[in-house]
C-alpha cells in the first residue's frame, strides 16, 4: 500500500482517502481506522467505484503502469481484444472482446463479449455476453447490434450452511452478502435446483439424523422495472430422506439482486447448495 498525500476532508463527509494498493484500490480513513468507502464517498472524491466488487479505484494511465500489471500468462488470440489495468491469467479466443481489469483465471471464447472490473474464474461464450459475478458461466446469443447482455444464459452457485429453523439467505459462491444483481429494466427467468444435506446437529425429532436429504426445483421470473424488483415464482420438492419436514428454498428479491432464502431446522447443521440458471433477456427500454 502507498500513502495518498495528504486530502482534506470535503465538505460534508467524515472520511478521505488515505492509501493505494498496486492495484490501484483505495482504503479511506475515518481519522483513526482504515474503511472501505461507499460509492458516494469513493466518487465524491473523484475515484471509480466498482459496484461489482465494491471496491474504489483509481488509475492514471500510462503504457509503463499498464505493462507493470499486466501478467505474462494472459493469452489473447483474436483482433481488438482488451485486458484492461489488473488482468492476470486470463485466455481470450475471439474479437472485439473487453476485461475490465483487477481479474484473474477468467476465459472469453467468441466476440463482443465483457468481463466486469474485480470478476475472477468467469467463463463467457458467444456474442455480447456479459459476466458480472465470480464463478459465473455466461452464454451470450445475440448479434452485433443487440446490447451487452441482452439476450444471454447465466449460471451461478449459491450456498450457506443452517443451524436453526429461521429464514436465512443464501449467498453467491457461498459468501456472505453476495448476491446477482438483475440489470434495470431486464427480465430473468430462473430455474435453481436445489439440495440439502444434515451433518451434524444435536437434533433428533422425527428420527432426523446426519445424511437426511432433500432436493427441489425452485423456479420463477423476476423482473426490474427502472429499479424496482419483483418476482412470481414456484417450488416442486424432489426427493428427500430422513426428517426434513421444515426445510425448503425460496427465490426471493433483495434490492436490486436475487437472492436464495432457505430454512431449516432447530438444532440441526444443513449444508445447503442451489444450482442457479437465469435466462435473461435486457430491454433497453423503461419497463
Amino acid at each position: 500500500m502507498s500513502k495518498v498525500p495528504t486530502i482534506p476532508y470535503l465538505s460534508g463527509f467524515d472520511v478521505k482517502p488515505s492509501s493505494t494498493s498496486v492495484l490501484g484500490v483505495v482504503t479511506f480513513t475515518d481519522g483513526t481506522n482504515d474503511i472501505t468507502p461507499n460509492q458516494l464517498q469513493c466518487e465524491a472524491y473523484g475515484y471509480t467505484y466498482n459496484k461489482a466488487d465494491g471496491t474504489c479505484s483509481t488509475f492514471r494511465y500510462n503504457t509503463n503502469l499498464n505493462r507493470s500489471f499486466s501478467n505474462e500468462s494472459n493469452k489473447v488470440q483474436g483482433a481488438n481484444n482488451t485486458t484492461e489495468t489488473g488482468t492476470n491469467n486470463t485466455l481470450i479466443i475471439g474479437q472485439n472482446n473487453t476485461v475490465k481489469g483487477l481479474s484473474r483465471n477468467n476465459i472469453i471464447v467468441g466476440n463482443e463479449n465483457e468481463i466486469a472490473n474485480g470478476v475472477n474464474n468467469a467463463n463467457v461464450y458467444g456474442t455480447l455476453g456479459e459476466a458480472t459475478a465470480d464463478n459465473s458461466i455466461v452464454l451470450g446469443g445475440n448479434v452485433a447490434t443487440d446490447l451487452l447482455g441482452e439476450r444471454q444464459s447465466i449460471q451461478v452457485l449459491y450456498g450457506i450452511q443452517t443451524t436453526n429453523g429461521t429464514n436465512t439467505i443464501s449467498y453467491l459462491n457461498n459468501t456472505t452478502d453476495k448476491l446477482l444483481a438483475v440489470p434495470e429494466n431486464a427480465v430473468m427467468y430462473f430455474h435453481a435446483d436445489v439440495v440439502a444435506v444434515r451433518v451434524g446437529g444435536t437434533d433428533t425429532s422425527g428420527g432426523g439424523a446426519v445424511g437426511d436429504f432433500a432436493s427441489w426445483v425452485e423456479r420463477g421470473v423476476i423482473i426490474n422495472k427502472s429499479g424496482t424488483l419483483s418476482i412470481e415464482r414456484e417450488r416442486d420438492a424432489i426427493k428427500h430422506s430422513g426428517h426434513t419436514t421444515n426445510w425448503q428454498p425460496t427465490g426471493i428479491v433483495s434490492g436490486t439482486n436475487f437472492a436464495m432464502r432457505v430454512r431449516g431446522h432447530a438444532d440441526t447443521t444443513i449444508e445447503w447448495c442451489s444450482n442457479i440458471t437465469f435466462t435473461q433477456i435486457k430491454t433497453g427500454v423503461a419497463l
